[in-house]
Formats: structure tokens, C-alpha cells, sequence
């Protein structure tokens, strides 16, 4: 989130979710999805140590690639979110840059609070020229898919065309970095001891989950990289201020958050995910990327004591089951589907 954006926030009103667990996890079961979720990861038992932006992390080989098995679906909802914009349709046949379509004849879309020229969004191609490919000043323009192609002095979305042009509700033109971080722990009983699924017979994850205010759907906390700033650091924040709502509390409360946030996501993180994420705001020119990284309270004595506060972007925020049957914002699910396989939880 920009400065501008954070000194805003300070004026909202702390909103507490009042819903039960199980009435949370119930609604995030339900939650209709406007399109079918993605392809599924690979996964694979092989893990390594890297390190990276402050954090030990590890991550497990290949687990962080999506499949090939199929286009993005996400990016080519019908309507563009938050607009009445529709969307030329695209079928999986013709996602692809490489097949030829001359009948192609994509909508052009820039929201009107990324056309006003905010502090954390690019000026139209044209009016400047951006170094794609590279990190420009203080700007990423690489991208986790490797080198993309431009055409006509715009970047072209790596995984192809999306019925739409221009950048939607993005503020970069080429990709967007996002830090999203899947806080867990486990699921306890009275007398402190982890509480198994009937079905499976595996313990059951929690993590902390949000409902964002943008499209009512449920979300890992998580939040744009700043220029300039390392990942490990957005992660914390974000997470901060989106889930225990830092931004309105007072310098004491800051000063427990930070201590109890400081402790968890210096802890050895799993690297969940790195790469393009199937968002349904992307555009042919714009599209969102990130790293997901699991911080887990294994001893339940760190963030797992702090009331969860919902701030920032989030209506609500509730510590939520792990399960299949999780209906999630863009890629989310798979996200955690990859956590619980790396925990050994209950999926």
C-alpha cells in the first residue's frame, strides 16, 4: 500500500468481524466465484533452503510452478470487477499469443482512480517510457515468468490474452508485485491438543483469512510491494495492517503487535508460490504476480494470542478451517491446498 493510501486508511473506522468461526467458514464455503478456479499446482516432496529478502525460507521443488495444463480462467471473467466493462470473449484455444487471430478485437479499460494519475500507478504509455524487463529506478518490471514481449511499446501478458487492454484496476503497466502471507496454526481442542479431521484423521490447519471490501470475497491478507521495498518487509505489513489493524492502534498495541509479528515472520518460512497469479483483474498489458509464504504459529504463542482486527482493506477477519471445500479469491485456494500437503494437514 502507497503512503497515500496508508495515510487514508488511518481515518477508517476499526470494523470487528462479529461472526463465529464456523459461520465464517461456512460463508467462505459458499462464496459463488464468478469463474471456475485454476489449474491446479505441481507438487513434489524435494525441499531446499534459500533465502531471500531478510527471510529464511524454504520452499518445495516445483511446487511453486503453476501447470501447463491449461490458460489462465480468472483473468477472462466476463465482466471486468468493479466496472460495468465487458470483456471480448477468449476461448482456450485462442489464448495463446502465438495463435493467429486477426478477429481479435479487445476492450480498453483503465479504471478511472488508475487514470487519475495516483502516486502509486504509471502515466499512460506515450506520455513515458518505461523500462521493461528491468527494474526501473525504483520500479520491478521483471517478471517471475521470465522475459515477456512488447507490442507497440506495451508488455503483453505472459500467459496470454485476457479480452482486455489497457490496465484495469492495475497501477503498472507489465506486472504488479504482490506479497501475500498465509498465517496458520493448528487447530486446537480445550486442553490444547491438535484436533483431527473425522475424514481424513489429519490435524486441522487454521489460517487467517479476510473478506475484502472490493468484491465481498474471501482472501489471504496480502497487499502490493511498495518501490523500493523488500518483500519480507510488505509481508509484515500488510499483514499487519490488514489483519490485526495496526494502522488505527496505539502505540503501545503497535508496539505488542510488532514484537508478537517480528517473532513469527522471522521463523523459517515455506515459499508457497512465486509467480503470475490468475487474477481477474489482469489485462493483456497489466497482470498481478507474487510471493506467497507461509508463516506457521506452530506453539500457538505468537500472533494466535493477538485479536484479529480488521483494517485496512478487509471487512472482516477471521482465523478459518483449512479445507477442499474453500471458495477463495484469485489463486488463494491452491495456495493453501499446497500449505496443508507441506504441514501435512487436513486438505
Amino acid at each position: 500500500m502507497s503512503a497515500a493510501a496508508a495515510a487514508a486508511a488511518t481515518t477508517k473506522l476499526n470494523v470487528r468481524s462479529k461472526c463465529s468461526l464456523q459461520q465464517v467458514s461456512d460463508q467462505i464455503a459458499k462464496s459463488a466465484i464468478s469463474c471456475s478456479p485454476p489449474h491446479p499446482f505441481r507438487t513434489s516432496h524435494s525441499i531446499r533452503q534459500i533465502y531471500s529478502s531478510g527471510c529464511s525460507l524454504y520452499t518445495t521443488c516445483a511446487a511453486t510452478m503453476l501447470s501447463s495444463a491449461g490458460p489462465h480462467v480468472k483473468s477472462r471473467c466476463p465482466q471486468y470487477p468493479g466496472s460495468n466493462i465487458k470483456r471480448f470473449p477468449v476461448p482456450d484455444a485462442k489464448v495463446d499469443w502465438t495463435q493467429n487471430w486477426p478477429q481479435y478485437n479487445p476492450v480498453s479499460y483503465t479504471d478511472p482512480s488508475v487514470a487519475k494519475k495516483p502516486a502509486w500507478a504509471d502515466p499512460d504509455i506515450g506520455s513515458f517510457c518505461p523500462n521493461f524487463n528491468t527494474v526501473d529506478a525504483a520500479v520491478d518490471r521483471t517478471s517471475f515468468e521470465g522475459s515477456y514481449k512488447l507490442e507497440k511499446g506495451k508488455p503483453l501478458n505472459p500467459r496470454g490474452r485476457t479480452g482486455l487492454t489497457g490496465r484495469g484496476l492495475l497501477g503498472r503497466w507489465g506486472p504488479n508485485h504482490a506479497a501475500d502471507p498465509v498465517v496458520s496454526r493448528w487447530k486446537l481442542d480445550a486442553k490444547g491438543g491438535k484436533i483431527h479431521h473425522p475424514v481424513s484423521k489429519r490435524p486441522i490447519l487454521q489460517f487467517v483469512s479476510i473478506k475484502r471490501k472490493d468484491c465481498g470475497e474471501w482472501a489471504i491478507p496480502g497487499g502490493m510491494v511498495d518501490p523500493g521495498e523488500q518483500v519480507s518487509l510488505t509481508l509484515q505489513r500488510e499483514f499487519s495492517e490488514e489483519a490485526l489493524n495496526s494502522l488505527l492502534s496505539s502505540p503501545s498495541e503497535r508496539a505488542k503487535i510488532h514484537e508478537r509479528i517480528t517473532k513469527l515472520f522471522n521463523s523459517p518460512g515455506f515459499q508457497v508460490y512465486k509467480g503470475y497469479v490468475d487474477d481477474p483483474r489482469n489485462t493483456d498489458n497489466s497482470w498481478m504476480e507474487t510471493v506467497a509464504v507461509n508463516f506457521h504459529d506452530d506453539s500457538g504463542n505468537s500472533v494466535s494470542e493477538l485479536p484479529l482486527q480488521a483494517g485496512d482493506d478487509a471487512g472482516q477477519v477471521q482465523w478459518v478451517d483449512v479445507d477442499s471445500s474453500l471458495a477463495l479469491y484469485a489463486s488463494h485456494s491452491h495456495f493453501l491446498e499446497l500449505v496443508a500437503k507441506e504441514r501435512k494437514a487436513h486438505w
